[in-house]
């Protein structure tokens, strides 16, 4: 008889802790295979500290195969999900399709960058959620310190050196703590204009700092970004986003090169694709993390509405903290399912949150005590160093480098604009040059970008905000000539000479396709079908058997090919406006 086979969709804090669990509870008497973009486990909470130079981008990272030994790693992206079948299709990282069976799925795909419909902000803002995203922030802000400190004209110098941090939430109070922290430190080497320091703005549209949290926590961030010289404006969203410049509600223009989108979080848009109930986008499951009806579903994290049965009518919030609970009861129940041990519905204790603010400085309330100052500060990473799966040593040694030790404020120029957009359902994988031909053909005889999001529509021209930037302008193409532009064409990392053949693609995973609301079955029809990520602006029927394979992939040259996204300017924009009154979901 052969052994039941479980799938896991994505390896974050649900996923991989459902797929630690399972392993140790069934003993080899299951198969479990995790389906994911990447090898590793991202610990995001240490995210900003990586963004600002205290940690190098491995020490948040856990080996997925080093650390699941009895669980098999598939490096994909799930495009479609049979239910009838009971198969998973997805996109390898190099372009090829490839299907897994299953007895039990457990869906825990978890989320993405939360957008509002605020112009500008598509083409100039970039997220957080993603090691690309934070290793481009790193070498974005420090450029542009070191611009400003070379600029002879003084607004030049006051827009580069403006940094512009959009969400009071988790994320993005931590981003501006660690950064103004970051450029103080950096323009002591690089020294301004007279007169002149970087400014970092935080902006939202709620009444105060960490608006979903304890308003003494509320208060301890708010005093300790004042006091780092942070620009902290609530009530206040961005109306508009330019190359130049955002636009706020209030009429004021601020020039800036830089605008971080920290908003929040939606959940993963294969969730809407299944074609079953959901709760502003979440999978609804019951207290045992189990899709009604189906069995063999099991969702968890980000990706599922879980009853909160301490708060009746409620669902518990999109926290890095729940999703790691829910991977450890959703394993339990699915083995439950099968027969090993008993099931158990999902209930949980606030332990209260934790918020790094920098140096020394955080601000926490473990089961429910609130701490200021240092205390909170070892208490943060005490908490940090506890939660982590590994890596714990490697962590706590730079953060006592970091204690002694200058940072080195470097670009290294690894990730690019163009390659971390904010409209992308997969922002832990950097875009790379070059895509499946399948995609390109799509969007050739379509004539649509398919960026994922948003609805079809045409192929922005290079003049305009969000194409290809004038080759002298700041986030774009450098000038051949200039430092930080194009490489001489026989130097490393240049454009390879013409009697030599084009490197291969970097192994990435292939754009995913649109994902714009609408093209699913309706909500609530119990009746699944076979869905896939089209590269039109939406999830349509994928077609069964050989001809879900993609075609080779397009040969890349050096430069971004015209339906990739462009290397826009180096800027982003964009505040959250809640218009449900509702307090924001997901800032983990």
């Amino acid at each position: 008889m052969s052994r039941p086979r479980i799938v896991i969709v994505g390896a974050g804090f649900a996923g991989y802790r459902t797929a630690r669990t399972l392993s140790r509870l069934t003993r080899h008497q299951a198969d479990i295979t995790l389906l994911n973009p990447t090898d590793y486990f991202l610990y995001l909470p240490l995210l900003p500290q990586v963004a600002a130079g205290i940690l190098e981008p491995r020490r948040v990272t856990v080996s997925l195969s080093g650390s699941l030994p009895h669980v098999r790693l598939v490096l994909g992206e799930a495009d479609g999900i049979d239910l009838d079948e009971h198969t998973v299709h997805y996109t390898g990282p190099e372009g090829g399709a490839g299907t897994l069976s299953f007895d039990r799925l457990v869906l825990a795909a978890g989320s993405v960058n939360k957008l509002l419909p605020v112009p500008g902000v598509a083409e100039h803002a970039h997220g957080f959620r993603g090691l690309p995203e934070a290793l481009y922030l790193r070498d974005h802000v420090t450029r542009q310190v070191e611009l400003a400190a070379a600029a002879d004209d003084r607004e030049e110098c006051a827009a580069r050196c403006t940094f512009v941090v959009v969400g009071a939430g988790y994320t993005g109070t931590e981003v501006a703590a660690h950064g103004a922290m970051y450029t103080d430190a950096q323009v002591r080497k690089h020294p301004m204009r007279t007169g002149m320091r970087p400014r970092w703005m935080l902006l939202d549209v709620a009444p105060r700092v960490l608006p979903e949290m304890d308003e003494r926590l509320s208060r301890t961030a708010d005093r300790v970004l004042r006091q780092r010289g942070v620009d902290v404006r609530m009530g206040t969203s961005v109306k508009e986003a330019t190359h130049d410049g955002v636009v706020l509600t209030d009429g004021t223009s601020v020039d800036t090169r830089t605008l971080v989108w920290c908003v929040g979080v939606r959940p993963d848009p294969l969730v809407e694709s299944l074609g079953l109930p959901v709760e502003r986008g979440r999978l609804l499951v019951d207290p045992h993390l189990q899709v009604p009806g189906r069995p063999e579903l099991f969702a968890c994290g980000d990706a599922a509405a879980v009853p909160d049965l301490t708060q009746p009518g409620q669902f518990t919030p999109m926290t890095a903290q729940h999703a790691w609970r829910h991977g450890k009861v959703c394993a339990e129940n699915v083995a439950a399912s099968l027969g090993i041990g008993e099931r158990r519905p999902y209930r949980h204790r606030d332990l209260g949150f934790v918020v790094d603010l920098g140096g020394a400085k955080a601000a926490a309330n473990p089961l429910g005590v609130p701490m200021s100052g240092p205390a909170a500060g070892a208490v943060t990473r005490g908490y940090h160093l506890a939660a982590m799966p590994g890596n714990r040593v490697r962590v706590a040694a730079d953060w006592l480098l970091d204690a002694v030790l200058p940072r080195q404020a470097v670009q290294l120029g690894l990730v690019r604009s163009w390659s971390v957009p904010l409209e992308s359902s997969s922002p832990e994988v950097a875009r790379v040059a070059g895509r499946p031909e399948r995609d390109a053909e799509q969007a050739a005889t379509t004539g649509t970008t398919g960026t994922p999001g948003k609805d079809s529509r045409p192929e922005p021209e290079k003049s305009r905000p969000g194409g290809e930037p004038a080759k002298n302008q700041p986030g774009g193409e450098s000038a051949k000539n200039q430092p930080g532009g194009q490489p001489a064409k026989n130097q490393p990392g240049g454009e390879p000479a013409k009697n030599q053949p084009h490197p291969p693609r970097a192994a990435g995973k292939p754009r995913r396709a649109g994902e714009g609301g609408g093209t699913g079955p309706a909500r609530g029809s119990g009746k699944t079908r076979k869905t896939s990520r089209s590269s039109g602006g939406g999830r349509a029927a994928a077609p069964s058997g050989p001809t879900r394979a993609a075609g080779p992939p397009a040969d890349p040259g050096p430069e971004p090919p015209a339906n990739q996204p462009p290397p826009g300017p180096d800027i982003a924009p964009g505040p959250v406006k809640r218009t449900d009154g509702r307090r924001t979901e997901g800032d983990s």
